[in-house]
This record gives C-alpha cells, sequence and structure tokens, in this order.
C-alpha cells in the first residue's frame, strides 16, 4: 500500500518547519506541517461537503449531520469520545461552512495517536441511531432558536437570502426548522453515505508531529477504505447562476438596536484579484482606522459596531458592512454608509489607507499562526479550496504587490452594482425604515 502513494515536500525553511503531502489509495489527501518547540498538535479531516451541497427538502443535513455524528461510533459511545478526549485535556469539536465540514482534534503531541483514532472513528464508523437524531434534532431546533435570538446572527442569513436567493449559498447552513422537524434518518443517512467519500476529503495535521508517524496511523485506522486509484477530487469552480438581490429584507424583532447589513456579490477565491479584495475590504472596514469606523463611529459617533467583511466561494463571494445602531439613528448611519461607498468607489483610497491595510493584512497573516491550530486550518482548507500550497512568504508577496489603483480599479466595478440590504430591529414594515436604508 505505501507503494501506491508518493510524498511531496512543499516547504521547507530555515526554522525547520516541513510541509508535505501525500495522496494515499482511494483519494484521501494527507498534508502535515512539522513545527518544532511546540507540544501540541492539531489533525483535523476536511470534507468538502456543506449546506451548499444540500438539496431544499434537506436543508441544514450537513450540519445536522456533524452534530450527530458525535454521538457514537461502532465501538464508541458519546459519552467515551467525551471521556477519552477530556482525559487528556484536549479538544474535540467540528464546525459546518457554506462548502465544507471540518472535524478536528487539539491535543498534546504524545497524544496524537488518540486524536487521529477519535477523528477518524467519528467521521467514518458513526451508526446514525434512530434515538440518537431524536436527541439531537431538538438540539440543532434549539441552536436555530438562539439564533434567531442573536440580531447579528440572524442578520447575516437574511443578509444572505436577500443577496443570494434561492440558491444554496442562500440558505442558512442550520437549516429551518420545517426542514429540521421533517428530515428522516433515511435522508440524512443517505447523504452521510454519498457525501462522506474519501476523494473529497483531505487530512491535516500541525504541531510536533511528522508526516511519516501520520501516514501510518491512517493507513492503519482506514485500511479497509483505502483502495483504488489516488484520485482526489479537484478543488471547486463553475460561474453560480443567482438571480438579482432584493434591495431590502425586513426582519422585524423588538430589539434595543437596529441591525443593518448591505452588500453586493463580488469575487470568487479562484479569482486573482482577491489580494486586491482583501486589501479593499481592510481599508473599508476591516480595523479601526478603516474609511467606516472613521466615519460612523470616531467622528459622528452614530454606532458603536460598524466593519466590512468579504465572504468567498468556489463560485461567486460578496462584500458586505454591517452597522448596528440606536433605531433612531438608523437613517444618519445608512446615509454615511452610502456616502462611504460612493466615494471610495469614486476615488478609492489614500496610499497611505492602502498601505495600512497591507500591513494589518500581513500582521494579521503571521500573527494568526502562533498556534498549531491555525497551522492545521490553514493547510487543510488550502488544499480543500485550491488543491495547492502557497507558503506564508508567497502570500505576503500578494499583498504586498497590491497597488492603490487596482484598489480603486476593484472598488469601481464591485462597488457599482446592485446592492441588497438586510435589517433586523422594530420596524413594522418597510413604510416604517428610514428612507436612506430603502435607497
Amino acid at each position: 500500500m505505501a507503494s501506491s502513494a508518493s510524498t511531496r515536500v512543499l516547504e521547507r525553511t530555515d526554522g525547520g518547519c516541513v510541509v508535505k503531502r501525500t495522496v494515499l489509495p482511494g483519494g484521501l489527501r494527507v498534508i502535515t506541517e512539522h513545527v518544532p518547540g511546540v507540544r501540541s498538535a492539531s489533525v483535523g479531516i476536511w470534507v468538502g461537503v456543506g449546506s451548499r451541497d444540500e438539496q431544499q427538502s434537506v436543508a441544514g443535513a450537513a450540519h445536522y449531520l456533524e452534530h450527530l455524528l458525535f454521538k457514537g461510533t461502532a465501538k464508541r459511545t458519546a459519552v467515551q469520545i467525551a471521556e477519552e478526549i477530556d482525559a487528556v485535556g484536549g479538544e474535540l469539536n467540528a464546525f459546518t461552512a457554506k462548502e465544507h465540514t471540518c472535524y478536528y482534534a487539539h491535543v498534546l503531541d504524545t497524544d496524537l495517536p488518540l486524536a487521529m483514532d477519535l477523528v477518524c472513528d467519528v467521521v467514518f464508523d458513526a451508526v446514525l441511531a434512530e434515538r440518537d437524531m431524536e436527541i439531537e434534532r431538538s438540539v440543532v431546533l434549539e441552536e436555530i432558536a438562539m439564533r434567531d435570538d442573536d440580531p447579528e446572527d440572524l442578520l447575516h442569513d437574511t443578509f444572505c437570502e436577500a443577496l443570494l436567493g434561492d440558491h444554496p449559498l442562500g440558505r442558512p447552513v442550520l437549516g429551518t426548522e420545517e426542514s429540521i422537524t421533517g428530515m428522516s434518518r433515511n435522508a440524512l443517512n443517505g447523504f452521510y453515505r454519498r457525501r462522506y467519500a474519501m476523494p473529497r476529503m483531505v487530512l491535516a495535521a500541525a504541531g510536533n508531529i511528522d508526516h511519516g508517524t501520520v501516514l501510518r496511523h491512517a493507513r492503519r485506522l482506514l485500511t479497509d477504505r483505502l483502495t483504488g486509484e489516488p484520485a482526489a477530487v479537484p478543488p471547486r469552480t463553475g460561474r453560480a447562476r443567482i438571480a438579482q438581490p432584493q434591495k431590502l429584507v425586513l426582519h422585524t424583532d423588538d430589539t434595543e438596536q437596529a441591525h443593518l447589513m448591505l452588500g453586493m456579490r463580488a469575487l470568487d477565491r479562484h479569482d486573482p484579484r482577491r489580494w486586491t479584495l482583501g486589501v479593499l475590504n481592510t481599508a473599508l472596514g476591516g480595523g479601526m482606522s478603516s474609511r467606516l469606523f472613521q466615519e460612523v463611529r470616531e467622528r459622528r459617533g452614530l454606532a458603536y459596531q460598524v466593519y466590512s467583511s468579504v465572504a468567498s466561494y468556489a463560485d461567486t463571494g460578496h462584500l458586505s458592512v454591517y452597522a448596528g445602531c440606536q433605531p433612531d439613528r438608523l437613517g444618519s448611519v445608512a446615509g454615511v454608509v452610502h456616502t462611504v461607498i460612493e466615494d471610495v468607489a469614486k476615488d478609492g483610497f489614500t496610499d497611505d489607507e492602502v498601505a495600512r491595510a497591507k500591513g494589518q493584512l500581513r500582521g494579521n497573516l503571521v500573527l494568526g499562526l502562533e498556534d498549531t491550530s491555525s497551522r492545521m486550518s490553514r493547510i487543510g482548507k488550502g488544499e480543500l479550496s485550491y488543491g495547492q500550497y502557497l507558503t506564508v512568504e508567497q502570500t505576503l508577496e500578494h499583498i504586498d504587490a497590491v497597488t492603490a489603483e487596482e484598489v480603486a480599479d476593484l472598488a469601481a466595478v464591485l462597488l457599482a452594482r446592485p446592492a441588497a440590504a438586510a435589517l433586523v430591529g422594530p420596524y413594522a414594515s418597510r413604510d416604517d425604515v428610514p428612507v436612506e436604508v430603502v435607497r
């Protein structure tokens, strides 16, 4: 079996870090980063399956499944899973996104064999018992209710609905009360068996670990599954077909603040201008010196929280602005945000603003790699999303190469696109919403 898999060294740094990649029989990609001088190890299985892969009838299946896999396997109960990870002071968890799901563990380096055993057991050998499914159905419904009680979380899902409509990317990761209540074990089990296939998976590990050791554990734990050609599913690509955005989606809620999010479709993650978009977003609303923060909060005191953010998928993306304020200030906040967006679309940013944004991105990238969990996430998600490895230095070079002119050109294109807005607050109807928001 070892002879049917070849290993490549992707990076070897002066500091002793080594990144290696192997594709095992069956298509499982294994990528590791040895980090000398640490005593921890992080391991994760990244599955190229998320909420966008669901039919409307099983909306929320990927997230529901993530919950259920921890409820018991062929050789462990849910209690045993919890006890084994707690006994070594580790963390075992998972999260679901629009295009992927990740199951991960963070432990002392000496406990890597246990971490890999637990993660592989949960991902590959869950039993999905009917009783457990009913228990987790209640838990997921509680999570949906909790989302509905959090105006910012509810706003994000409402905004995606406004911008992306009935496209799967426009639906909430959690699903709906109706879809979760009506989901059968057969439907969820079928989703699990069809979608959780080796060619869609990446096993990533980082820390005081050895690539060969990780491979040996993987082969031991997954012996019967590592068969066939080592052909992995290529990264997602394509062109999303999405209808024109809705101008405003209002969710009436008796909140103390008005919560506003507006934005437009942006770039997919394969677009070479993504580095420019990162700088644009940071200069617009990514920090305390950003244009939005300075204009809305520092100069006018209209809101405590205001920021911009970017989401990039395989075939589309969006740039959005969030602000939370007193309801009687919403018109003023929306007016200032609109003016900032118009000014940036027309004139771009100053050289100083662009330089600060690039510096912030550089610092965030490097400082974010101080722990092994972040390093595992970087290499695992990079392999799943792009099928290639970029060193930190290469990434920094891409950021440094962005010019103020490129940022201005991209701003002129993106910020002129049709916008969507979502609003959560104490407004009975659109007639009660300030005209600046509707505009």
